[in-house]
């Protein structure tokens, strides 16, 4: 997976932005104001998502590329090793699922707006 490929992916969901909160190096993408995932967008090297707090878990079990979120809740967050031993495969499907995650988290309100997109 590229930095490129990771962008595009995540700015063809409904509602998504990307921007630089925590400096220029630091991509952040959010759905209705809320974070989904970053990366460090000068060397690409790893990837944080939210996820499940059991899945969480699971998956650093299984993969040697993810490991408890860096500067994150390490609850509710991995971050995943780009080019690992996770396929690129699994890590879009982890994309959807911390997307989803945030989207289920948001007021019907938000969710309705963004239903409308």
């Amino acid at each position: 997976m590229t930095l490129e490929d990771f962008v595009e992916y995540c700015l063809a969901k409904p509602g998504v932005t990307d921007e630089f909160p925590f400096g220029a190096d630091t991509l952040v993408f959010k759905v209705m104001g809320k974070m989904f995932a970053l990366a460090d967008a000068e060397t690409f090297d790893s990837i944080n998502l939210k996820c499940e707090p059991e899945l969480a878990v699971e998956l650093r079990e299984q993969y040697d590329a993810v490991k408890p979120g860096y500067h994150m809740n390490k609850n509710h967050w991995n971050t995943v090793t780009v080019n690992g031993d996770a396929p690129d495969k699994k890590i879009y499907q982890w994309i959807d699922l911390s997307y989803n995650l945030v989207v289920k988290s948001l007021t019907k309100k938000q969710r309705e707006a963004l239903n409308d997109l």
